[in-house]
């Protein structure tokens, strides 16, 4: 997930949120008095508190003095875009969902995944080729069933992401139990 910094006058920042390390997460979880996930979903949600407070934390790294209280961002100025990967993990799920009923059409699928996706990509360009790929390579025979990545395999690439197969922005890591119970 990428917040979009875009002060008034001022040029647009990315912080991927992907990029924050454990100790920066604690950092935030204590600063904003959320727990990760509820911090990762509220950047699937655009939430102002988990936006500011992992911007806030990646722009410490140039700027170590910098205080939450001082990064105090217009309302307007952040919001959230997929980066590439969880725009191509999305794109192929719900290709494969979306084939998998006969009576939807591949303008049908095309029309839905671009309403949804091109949005809410950082790269609109990367996402529609991410599009057209996958409606190439996905079967187009809903009687052809291919298997879709599901939480309960662990091999899969996209297990426990934790997002949901009608919003792309819900969350970004993998959930990962720490110690065995």
């Amino acid at each position: 997930m990428i917040i979009v910094y875009a002060p008034a006058g001022g040029e647009e920042q990315h912080f991927d949120a992907r990029s924050l390390r454990v100790s920066e997460v604690s950092i935030v979880a204590r600063t904003i008095d959320q727990k990760w996930p509820a911090i990762q979903q509220g950047l699937g949600d655009e939430d102002l508190d988990a936006m500011r407070g992992v911007a806030w934390v990646i722009k410490k790294r140039a700027e170590p003095a910098l205080r939450f209280g001082d990064f105090d961002p217009a309302v307007t100025e952040l919001s959230t875009r997929l980066d590439k990967t969880e725009v191509e993990s999305y794109v192929t799920s719900a290709v494969l969902v979306a084939r998998q009923e006969p009576d939807v059409t591949e303008d049908k699928v095309r029309a839905l995944v671009e309403s949804i996706v091109l949005p809410a990509a950082l790269d609109a360009e990367h996402a529609q080729l991410a599009i057209d790929k996958a409606l190439a390579e996905a079967p187009k025979d809903p009687g052809q069933k291919q298997s879709v990545p599901s939480s309960s395999d662990p091999m899969s690439s996209s297990s426990e992401t934790g997002t949901s197969g009608s919003s792309p922005t819900s969350s970004t890591s993998r959930r990962r139990q720490s110690t065995p119970s």
